[in-house]
């Protein structure tokens, strides 16, 4: 079973709103909740989940960012040693414009914070070669189908 963990802060010049869509442009089905981290109400965090499903559009910007190899190499640093899952960060100002970043360091808007978990090892690697296929000179070599992604 797939599972996506987005969450990403909300600052005091921001509005829940803004988070809220940045976050939904990359991953537009996930099932978002805000909750406030101080008495004014003015920082809080959004969090959300989603499943295999919602990563869709997260494989189509991949492509249309041309950015393929840097994912995948965003999903082997992030790999978790007691867990089949990877984290990684996502510029919460270029989603908020429907775009997608993996920015080198914290940014000062912040950023939006990625879990991705699995059933399995295996079933995490067919996930990763389905969002980010090894490439050969800027080509896919092959990309397994999604319904071929979650174990049974």
């Amino acid at each position: 079973m797939i599972e996506v963990r987005v969450s990403a802060r909300v600052n005091p010049t921001e509005t829940e709103v803004k988070v809220r869509t940045a976050v939904q442009n990359i991953f537009p089905l996930a099932d978002l909740t805000y909750n406030k981290t101080d008495d004014t109400g003015l920082c809080g965090m959004v969090e959300g989940t989603t499943g295999r499903e919602g990563l869709r559009h997260f494989h189509l910007l991949l492509r249309e960012e041309e950015i393929i190899d840097t994912a995948r190499t965003q999903f082997e640093v992030g790999m978790s040693r007691n867990a089949p899952s990877t984290s990684f960060r996502i510029s919460k100002f270029v989603a908020f414009v429907g775009r997608l970043n993996f920015p080198a360091d914290e940014e000062p808007l912040g950023l939006l914070h990625v879990t991705i978990s699995a059933g399995s090892s295996f079933e995490l690697q067919r996930l990763m070669e389905w969002l980010a296929p090894p490439t050969e000179k800027g080509k896919i070599l092959f990309e397994p189908d999604i319904e071929d992604v979650e174990s049974t």
